[in-house]
């Protein structure tokens, strides 16, 4: 019998470890995006949930406004690729509920969104009030725009479920 090697920890390890990756870009006057090593991106999203630990690690350690968006990114782009469990890195996530980056803020926010952790929504709405009160200069966008969306969207799932436990069945 031919056993799988694709979750195993250690080849989780050797797919990690071997290789240097560029470390993220902001974005910048003339370049309104950040830039993502896609290898390293596509790394975490192929070993899906054997990657969370690893991530979890990267979340721990991050200082950087860089290393913190690149590791959001990271948690999105697995969130967005189906894999499970990866509300339960709120936790860990919530370190950066107060960062006043506008890149942090929104990609956390795209996180948030995507994740819909019932503890996220406060902080969500503090952040966005946060931002009214004091709003970011001298970048080319606004992180409300995505921080009200996540908002938004915890609404709207809220009153999804409302309507669902209050239909009537015949």
């Amino acid at each position: 019998m031919i056993q799988s090697t694709r979750y195993t920890p250690e080849r989780i390890v050797k797919e990690f470890m071997p290789k240097t990756y560029k470390p993220c870009e902001l974005p910048t006057a003339t370049r309104p995006f950040a830039l993502f090593d896609n290898d390293k991106i596509d790394c975490f999203v192929r070993n899906k949930e054997m990657a969370i630990p690893r991530l979890a690690s990267l979340i721990s350690k991050a200082k950087t406004e860089a290393e913190k968006t690149e590791c959001i990114f990271i948690a999105d782009q697995m969130a967005e690729n189906g894999t499970k469990n990866m509300g339960a890195l709120y936790h860990r996530m919530s370190k950066f509920n107060n960062d006043k980056s506008p890149n942090v803020q929104t990609f956390l926010s795209g996180f948030y969104r995507k994740t819909l952790n019932p503890d996220a929504f406060g902080p969500l709405v503090k952040t966005m009030m946060d931002n009214v009160k004091n709003p970011h200069k001298n970048i080319s966008y606004d992180p409300n725009e995505e921080v009200g969306g996540a908002v938004i969207e915890y609404i709207r799932d809220a009153f999804q479920k409302q309507f669902k436990n209050n239909k009537k069945v015949d």
